[in-house]
């Protein structure tokens, strides 16, 4: 079994007792592998449509992955920018999938309220703090918006946010009011939960060893069991299971970091007098938000390198100093870091690879809303034959060309870093 690093979710996380390894020999209707938010939410999706018979596998423990290592901030969009999927997809098509995952935003609001999930959740929005004095970043993305989408994010003029934040590090800002963060192992744990009430089959530590195809449907090993299945949804993200060679293919892992402070009581009020999330306008941006208990979580960075917890601590120290040099000398309990999957094309890869085996993959950085949309829309898939998935037809699994890849994306990280550092620069 996998050792999961230090972290502030699991050490905080809900007591839910386990679910059991599956052994023996079964028949089922679905068989989701992943037990992240992307197969949580396909299995949840199914079971609420009133599908039986379905199975979901994790090889480690839920959230294992990014889902229950990420920063918590829940809000629409993809890693892909707005203006850039219009200009790929039409205005129409683009605004479509973008009001999708506001949808998503709403779907966990309900879901948390609906079955009771013990998540923390701060239904007080994220704000888009400028790093640089220039307000044009601001204005394009706010005027974009709100033509374009009908999508309206609030103004928070420079002196606002230095009363919101304290720092004098930013320029203007503007918040995402439809917009939540949450405590996201917990939420994971929760969905999990939810799905085995309506009768769905979790079970932990169960690997997929093996898929084949087998006359018209799919026969899957584990280390103690075989499924027979109708339908399978692949939703490993970055954690690839090696059962189908062109949905490896398609991601590359990357691993971004986190941490979490000691508890700061007044200290953290006196940083950051408000509860929404916080995150900045550089391509290479940290991103923060209080906790409940007065401990402040800090993550940023993007890299190849899954690094160890002393080295993720060091660096997003260092960077937390940059914006808050009151905290220094304060204690970091935790840190971390997991890894994400990302296509080159930036957005999510839902869709068939063949009658009857579904994937869902590649949400990088903005995955929970998203992850979310695709279990809704491969849930209506198999139990409705609905066809709203072919919406990301346009974004298919493209190869990621692993191993270069990896050094493509780290030298794509390092260019734009170099640009946040000359604009950073022109604007001293």
């Amino acid at each position: 079994m996998t050792e999961l690093p230090a972290s502030y979710y699991r050490a905080t996380s809900t007591a839910y007792g386990g679910f059991a390894p599956l052994t023996g020999r079964c028949a089922k209707r679905v068989v989701v592998v992943g037990g992240g938010y992307a197969g949580l939410n396909t299995a949840l999706g199914l079971a609420e449509r009133g599908v039986g018979e379905v199975l979901l596998l994790e090889q480690d423990s839920i959230g294992f992955g990014a889902s229950g290592r990420n920063g918590g901030f829940v809000f629409a969009g993809y890693s892909r920018g707005e203006e850039a999927l219009v200009a790929r997809l039409g205005l129409e098509h683009a605004k479509a999938l973008y009001l999708s995952t506001l949808g998503g935003v709403q779907l966990i609001r309900a879901r948390v309220g609906k079955y009771r999930i013990p998540c923390a959740m701060v239904d007080d929005g994220v704000i888009w703090a400028n790093w640089l004095r220039n307000p044009r970043v601001l204005r394009q993305r706010q005027q974009f918006l709100a033509e374009k989408f009908g999508v309206h994010w609030d103004w928070v003029p420079k002196a606002t946010l230095a009363e919101l934040l304290r720092t004098d590090r930013y320029g203007d800002g503007l918040w995402e009011r439809n917009a939540v963060h949450l405590h996201p192992l917990n939420y994971a744990i929760g969905l999990a939960q939810a799905a085995a009430a309506k009768g769905v089959g979790v079970h932990e530590h169960s690997p997929v060893r093996s898929l084949r195809r087998d006359g018209k449907g799919w026969r899957l090993r584990t280390d103690e069991a075989e499924i027979e299945a109708e339908h399978v949804v692949l939703a490993c993200g970055g954690y690839l299971a090696g059962l189908d060679a062109a949905v490896d293919r398609g991601v590359l892992p990357i691993a971004t970091y986190v941490m979490v402070t000691e508890p700061l009581g007044q200290r953290l009020r006196d940083c950051i007098n408000t509860r929404a999330a916080v995150y900045d306008t550089r391509f290479a941006f940290d991103y923060y938000r209080p906790l409940p208990d007065s401990r402040l979580l800090w993550g940023g960075r993007i890299s190849v390198r899954d690094r160890s917890p002393q080295r993720v601590r060091e660096l997003l120290y260092r960077d937390l100093l940059k914006v808050y040099p009151r905290l220094a000398g304060i204690h970091v309990d935790f840190a971390w870091s997991g890894l994400m999957s990302y296509a080159r094309h930036q957005m999510p890869q839902i869709g068939r690879r063949a009658d009857g085996l579904w994937f869902a993959q590649a949400f990088g950085g903005h995955g929970v809303a998203p992850t979310t949309v695709a279990g809704e829309l491969l849930a209506a898939a198999i139990a409705q034959d609905d066809e709203a998935w072919q919406r990301f037809a346009p974004f298919g699994l493209v190869s990621a060309m692993r191993p270069f890849g990896f050094m493509g994306a780290q030298a794509s990280y390092w260019w734009y870093q170099a640009k946040d550092w000359l604009a950073d620069l022109r604007d001293a």
